[in-house]
């Protein structure tokens, strides 16, 4: 496929009229793991070529427990993506991370149970490096961007990845903060990751909008708090992302684009055919193929 993207991002349905988006078409992609989220808004925003994709699918339809993530960061490789910014809603497991806050993760932790978050088996065996999970190039962006447009941004920190759909029962939110968690959401581990085997730099923007059931005072928040917390996050997030892609560099210095160089184990003489028909926009360029 010809390349039609240099940046993905993740998020919801209020990015798609974002200022300054000028969105051209619709791609509803078929990948080799399945059907995506939702077709992919591709468009220019501040002169780039950008792909929007609605994790939940339009209409917020799609269970995180449900999402095909495989799917979902394979359609941005095969769109030619590079970079992808994952904007999520996260409940804030300490004081200082408070609603309306964005933090920039660092580091995640998984409590998740069965979700496939690797592109390989199947004949192919890989261990990518994960211990720095974030792009520390697309961080230092986002942190100075927010920076210039008055959003109150933190960078590093653990965002907690949990089952859901059901949120936190106060015994767990109490024990996650003993363990240091920073921030808890339903969706950003297994992406990152994918990201990480596809070779895409990849950040999480977390929104902060409530401080999950542990905080003293989250019985007094009201239904038309969060919504209105929710609701200016979505303005925030549209400003910030703008102002991320207008500052992009046009060439990576990270180590993302290589993660796959020393992470392939199997023999390639091994690899079965099907399996590098398949896997063939990610591992090819290592195998000869």
């Amino acid at each position: 496929m010809e390349q039609r993207a240099e940046i993905g991002i993740i998020g919801g349905s209020g990015l798609y009229s974002m200022p300054g988006f000028e969105a051209r078409e619709e791609a509803a992609l078929e990948t080799p793991f399945g059907e995506p989220s939702d077709a992919y808004i591709l468009g220019r925003l501040e002169g780039r070529r950008v792909a929007f994709l609605a994790r939940h699918g339009r209409g917020h339809r799609i269970s995180p427990s449900e999402l095909n993530f495989r799917a979902n960061i394979f359609g941005f490789k095969m769109l030619g993506a590079e970079r992808i910014l994952s904007l999520s809603a996260v409940g804030s497991l300490k004081e200082e991370h408070a609603p309306l806050d964005f933090v920039i993760p660092d580091q995640f932790f998984d409590r998740t149970r069965g979700r496939i978050s690797t592109f390989f088996g199947g004949g192919v065996v890989a261990h990518i490096s994960f211990a720095d999970p974030v792009c520390p190039q697309l961080s230092k962006i986002v942190h100075g961007a927010a920076g210039e447009i008055g959003i109150n941004s933190k960078t590093g920190g653990t965002y907690l990845c949990m089952e859901g759909p059901a949120f936190s029962t106060r015994a767990e939110s109490n024990v996650y903060r003993s363990w240091g968690m920073d921030v808890i959401g339903m969706t950003n581990l297994q992406e990152a990751k994918l990201a990480r085997e596809a070779e895409i730099c990849y950040v999480t923007i977390a929104m902060v909008t409530d401080y999950d059931c542990w905080h003293e005072a989250h019985d007094a928040v009201t239904v038309e708090q969060i919504i209105g917390t929710l609701r200016k996050n979505a303005e925030n997030a549209c400003r910030l992302v703008g102002k991320v892609v207008a500052r992009m560099p046009g060439e990576r210095t990270c180590k993302c684009g290589a993660a796959l160089k020393h992470a392939i184990i199997t023999d390639p003489r091994a690899i079965p055919a099907e399996a590098k028909e398949k896997l063939g926009l990610l591992i090819g360029k290592y195998t000869g193929d």
